[in-house]
């Protein structure tokens, strides 16, 4: 008799892999190629869409100035919210509870509102002045205690519709709602940051402004940048509201004027639906490349602990995390 159990038995015989399948993947590809197939051939032959119409009215040179509109007040609502939000974002933050209270108010009130009823609101603050004008106050109440009654103190002045223009107007509504939900945005990616970061400043001497310009904000915007994407492509989107402002060098009220003057409004829907892909395209590989950016020591140390832990598991736990 064998002493030896182990030696006596049979070698290990090699495990036959048998892949996993998966059916109904290829019943939903079969779906949605048979969708889209409908899709495309509806595209192509349905006469409604008009495409050469789009082709030859969609680039317009009204067309050409209204997308220069659109991406500035983009642009330019974009960095008035966000300059706002982040100080808005400090103030929720801060210890001051006047600080605290005024940006909480004003966070309460702006997310409240519709951007659409923001910009008729703007649109129409001329309401409420007829002039804004700079001077000493109550001056003709002043001149009139000296029996001067045609006094007047006033160094400079303008209508309130000429200053606060259809542009202004809509811009400041786009720009005051943006800057609610940038500060909201912020102030979490703030307080994802580990406190100990900013204790760590503290004890190095660092001023607080100089730790959240130098320390927190960096490492937080991994946090702020994909909403912040997200945001800007919505505010692409919205700046089709300013026309209750109202604003005409904006490019949905241009592509909609082209085709309401020559009673073709559905193609021109289809080009501005073509115009807005195009944009946010653009935007989505913008924010790809800033997040990556933004991105780098977070991945690499995501990466190192994924190594450390695969060594521990072939190594059975000797090096230590």
């Amino acid at each position: 008799m064998d002493s030896n159990p182990v030696s006596a038995a049979a070698p290990p015989q090699a495990i036959e892999a048998v892949p996993l399948r998966h059916p109904w993947r290829w019943v939903m590809l079969g779906v949605i190629a048979v969708l889209t197939a409908m899709f495309l051939h509806m595209l192509i032959t349905n006469k409604h869409f008009q495409w050469s119409y789009i082709v030859d009215n969609a680039f317009r040179p009204p067309i050409i100035r209204g997308l220069i509109g659109t991406i500035e007040l983009t642009v330019s609502s974009m960095v008035i919210g966000v300059s706002l939000g982040v100080l808005l974002a400090i103030m929720r933050l801060s210890p001051n509870p006047v600080l605290s209270g005024v940006a909480w108010v004003y966070v309460w009130f702006f997310r409240a509102m519709p951007r659409l009823v923001l910009a008729v609101l703007f649109g129409n603050l001329g309401i409420l002045w007829s002039r804004l004008e700079l001077g000493v106050p109550f001056d003709r109440q002043l001149g009139a205690l000296f029996g001067i009654h045609d006094f007047t103190a006033r160094f400079w002045g303008i209508r309130a519709v000429d200053l606060l223009s259809g542009f202004l107007a809509g811009m400041l509504a786009l720009a005051l709602s943006e800057a609610a939900y940038m500060a909201e945005i912020v102030r979490a990616g703030i307080q994802s940051v580990d406190p100990g970061q900013s204790e760590a400043a503290a004890a190095l001497g660092m001023s607080r402004t100089l730790t959240l310009r130098r320390i927190v904000l960096p490492q937080a915007m991994r946090v702020i940048v994909p909403p912040t994407g997200n945001e800007t492509i919505a505010m692409l989107k919205d700046t089709s509201l300013v026309a209750y402002t109202p604003v005409s060098a904006e490019l949905f009220y241009q592509l909609q004027a082209v085709g309401h003057r020559d009673f073709h409004g559905f193609p021109m829907l289809i080009a501005a639906c073509g115009w807005y892909l195009v944009l946010t395209s653009v935007l989505l590989v913008g924010q790809h490349y800033i997040e990556r950016y933004f991105s780098r020591g977070y991945n690499r140390t995501e990466r190192a602990k994924a190594r450390l832990r695969n060594l521990n598991a072939e190594t059975g736990g000797i090096i230590s995390s």
